[in-house]
């Protein structure tokens, strides 16, 4: 990632991160300029590379002229004068082809190099929104956007500067000798043809835009429904509902192949509409240099001139509203990429933000976590959150507990500031949260979830992600504290055994111990705890449980806790209710109380007694 410190990103303001809105397609040529302009220098050689190979490519009919005119019998120069010309014509087109390769040669770096970053600072963007905001989304049609968009930038920039651009140079050029050289009726017709032609492609175009764009939105559901089912294939498998999801996914194929045949009847109209214009020109060129020829006020020479200038232009003319068409495409796939970058990063970097710094970890050290009068709300319709409080002392073990819905995960949320609080404030060693960086945040916390996901890579990889770069002992010796070496030890490729995607090749309590062997090798001064040994057995959830109290030892331990005989050992528990702490002390003291926290503790002693019986 330091590598790709060096990419030229635009100026302050080409993508601002504010609300998501609809772009014009001038709005986003302008935010894409910035990151062609960033290679200035190699943009005008390409353009001057342009103007030359299109300068040879006029110059070629007018020799073509020059040759037949030459070619009158009976003079000495009929060999000699032709031959010359010949050579010439031959460089022409030779210039032409070096000229169009030295272009492409030197634009190239200047596309992917726009490609690479603009695809980065989207991913890096998309990692810096929200949780709340990667929830909304559906990830099948969030990547195909991508994908889309960073493929437009290619096709966006080969259609203006290798056809469009290209294309208007020659017509430039061939209407300004035209009008040096002939009556104004060549010009005219020229002109005329091409204003039709480009009055009539725009008009179509835009009318059948919106097929282009509703095949899109389809294309985006139909793949976001596979990538949806087939990510929860066990589920699918568990109901045997495979009917039933063909039957969904073909809906949406079938509206997509209605918006297609839509789509190609207009294309074959505006076909139609753009041959009729260009045969019509070149009739009327072609019939006006012939009755020059007949009248003696033009040469065979000019009527060749003339017709060779529509053959050339008459190929990429004829292009013109196929290029167009894919132009506006790829700035529509353009703008829906670019629309991520104006998403709303909800939790952001103060300016003037810090660098978190905690107490060392020592024995009885650690640092200090405050929750002073929290309020949060994911919705504001439905608080979360009321006015928690407490204090978790440095080195010292907190446990929280309490039903389904009550807040407890929400608090790790906020300790990793995914959201920020709607009231009071969060602090780590009397830091407010929202006054630190989230990366070095982050860096100060480790967290074992109840839900593990795994990359869909080796166990090597997953559990060296905790920290990047860690030697193979280290990863080990990770694997050891977590009781995950055992296991590793009969796998016939070892470490390096793939996982699956979301690591579904595993079991729940292989993916847990994996989530807490890379927390280990994280090795941070705070730990977070979600249910950690929620699907393990009952043998290694003791030896992984002995594991945990070993390493919270010297560090500030918080722990989201179902089964109260987990967390008897705390050294304070919390009881959460519907978003309140209402019971707080260690084990004894809450059963001595006889409160909420007793109840809990007797109701689950039952499901044991039960299940035991």
């Amino acid at each position: 990632m330091r590598r790709s410190s060096s990419l030229p990103l635009p100026p302050a303001g080409a993508a601002p991160a504010s609300a998501t809105r609809q772009r014009t397609d001038w709005q986003t040529i302008r935010a894409l300029l910035p990151y062609l302009w960033a290679y200035r220098w190699r943009v005008l050689i390409a353009l001057a590379c342009l103007i030359g190979a299109k300068a040879a490519n006029v110059g070629v009919p007018v020799l073509l002229k020059r040759i037949v005119d030459d070619l009158t019998p009976g003079t000495a120069a009929v060999i000699a004068v032709p031959f010359g010309l010949v050579v010439a014509y031959g460089a022409l087109r030779l210039s032409n082809t070096v000229f169009t390769e030295l272009r492409e040669l030197v634009f190239a770096r200047v596309t992917e190099r726009a490609v690479r970053t603009v695809a980065l600072q989207v991913f890096r963007h998309l990692h810096a929104l929200s949780l709340r905001f990667h929830l909304e989304r559906q990830t099948g049609g969030l990547t195909r956007d991508i994908e889309r968009g960073t493929r437009a930038i290619s096709s966006l920039v080969s259609y203006t500067l290798y056809s469009i651009l290209p294309t208007l140079v020659e017509i430039g050029l061939v209407v300004g000798y035209l009008l040096l050289h002939y009556d104004v009726w060549f010009a005219g017709i020229a002109l005329g043809a091409l204003a039709l032609y480009i009055v009539f492609t725009i008009g179509v175009t835009e009318w059948r835009t919106h097929f282009r764009r509703r095949m899109n939105e389809l294309d985006s559901r139909a793949n976001t429904r596979a990538i949806d089912s087939i990510l929860n294939y066990e589920t699918v498998k568990y109901f045997g509902n495979e009917a039933f999801e063909a039957r969904r996914y073909d809906e949406t194929l079938q509206r997509y192949e209605q918006a297609k045949l839509r789509s190609q009847a207009s294309l074959s109209l505006l076909n139609t509409g753009q041959s009729l214009i260009i045969a019509t020109a070149v009739t009327l060129m072609v019939w006006r240099a012939t009755v020059g020829v007949v009248e003696g006020r033009m040469t065979l020479g000019d009527l060749v001139l003339v017709n060779g200038f529509m053959i050339q232009l008459y190929a990429p003319l004829n292009f013109l509203g196929v290029l167009y068409r894919e132009i506006k495409q790829s700035l529509a796939d353009l703008e829906r990429m670019f629309s991520l970058l104006d998403a709303h990063r909800e939790v952001a970097d103060a300016p003037d933000a810090r660098v978190l710094t905690v107490a060392s970890r020592t024995a009885g050290g650690g640092p200090e976590i405050v929750f002073d009068r929290v309020e949060f709300a994911y919705d504001r319709a439905r608080p979360i959150l009321h006015g928690v409080s407490f204090r978790i002392a440095p080195g010292t073990t907190t446990a929280v507990v309490g039903a389904s819905g009550a807040g407890k995960s929400t608090l790790a949320r906020l300790m990793f500031r995914f959201y920020d609080v709607s009231g009071g404030r969060v602090l780590i060693d009397g830091q407010d949260l929202r006054s630190v960086t989230q990366a070095s945040l982050r860096a100060a916390v480790g967290i074992v979830p109840q839900d593990t996901v795994l990359f869909n890579d080796t166990l090597r990889y997953n559990v060296a992600y905790g920290r990047p770069g860690a030697s193979d002992e280290q990863i080990e010796a990770a694997c050891r504290a977590a009781q995950l070496d055992g296991f590793i030890r009969t796998l016939p490729a070892g470490y390096d055994t793939p996982v699956g995607e979301r690591g579904l090749k595993l079991s729940g309590g292989e993916k847990q111990r994996v989530a807490i062997a890379r927390m280990l090798l994280k090795d941070p001064p705070i730990l977070i705890l979600d249910e950690a040994t929620s699907a393990l057995d009952t043998r290694n959830e003791q030896a992984i449980q002995q594991a945990l109290r070993t390493v919270a030892a010297g560090r500030t331990t918080l722990v989201i806790a179902h089964r109260l005989s987990t967390i008897v050992d705390a050294d304070q528990i919390l009881v959460l209710d519907q978003g309140r702490v209402i019971e707080a002390g260690t084990h004894a003291e809450l059963l001595a109380r006889d409160g909420a926290y007793a109840r809990m503790w007797a109701a689950q002693a039952q499901e044991r007694s039960d299940a035991v019986g």
